[in-house]
């Protein structure tokens, strides 16, 4: 059983990586429902979590060194995205969406993580990210922007499907999951931020049978 649960999540983590928009190739997108939004079967389970997604230190945007799983992820309900500071076209665009997001679940987003992990390291230092969070008007405490050295973010990104060999390739793709139950999904940056507010609602209700 742990081997078929291992095979699940691989599969599932398969279909991020294969099926992501590439961020210099993204095309405009149709009309996304609800439905539409966020479309991937969930992963019916890990062997250990922690192992997969890995543990790998990293700097917010306050300077604060956070454990990826343990500190970031684990028994959370999160959306993740990448993005990079210098970018001009379509990060500040997702920016401002997700921020609209938020806005769309009112109280109920200081239960929701939302972790955007930069593509460019090098340059995306905690200060700079700090600067972009103000200049976005994103500066949360339920809002974390991770970097680290090149190599912990190479780690880190591979493991959500996205392997960048520069920047600008990352892609747009949102991942969303309840972690503690192993549900997990994509979706479309263009979807309307109330499709995307009413997906993470529904991984905030329990799990039947649980």
């Amino acid at each position: 059983m742990k081997n078929l649960e291992w095979i699940a999540l691989s599969l599932c983590l398969w279909l991020v990586s294969t099926l992501a928009l590439a961020h210099e190739a993204h095309e405009p997108a149709q009309p996304a429902s609800a439905t539409a939004a966020a479309n991937a079967q969930p992963a019916t389970g890990t062997r250990d979590a922690k192992t997969w997604f890995t543990d790998t230190p990293l700097q917010d945007q306050n300077g604060n060194t956070l454990r990826f799983y343990s500190d970031a992820l684990e028994n959370r309900v999160v959306l993740l995205n990448v993005i990079f500071t210098s970018c001009n076209d379509a990060c500040p665009l997702i920016t401002r969406k997700l921020k609209e997001v938020r806005e769309v679940l009112g109280d109920k987003a200081d239960g929701i993580t939302f972790i955007s992990l930069t593509s460019d390291p090098l340059r995306d230092t905690p200060a700079v990210l700090k600067a972009y969070t103000l200049k976005q008007g994103v500066d949360d405490p339920h809002w974390l922007f991770l970097t680290g050295d090149k190599a912990q973010m190479d780690l880190v990104l591979g493991r959500i499907g996205q392997i960048v060999p520069t920047p600008e390739q990352h892609s747009t793709q949102l991942i969303v999951g309840d972690v503690a139950n192993k549900r997990w999904s994509k979706i479309r940056p263009d979807a309307p931020a109330a499709a995307i507010a009413q997906r993470l609602q529904l991984l905030t209700m329990p799990v039947a049978g649980r």
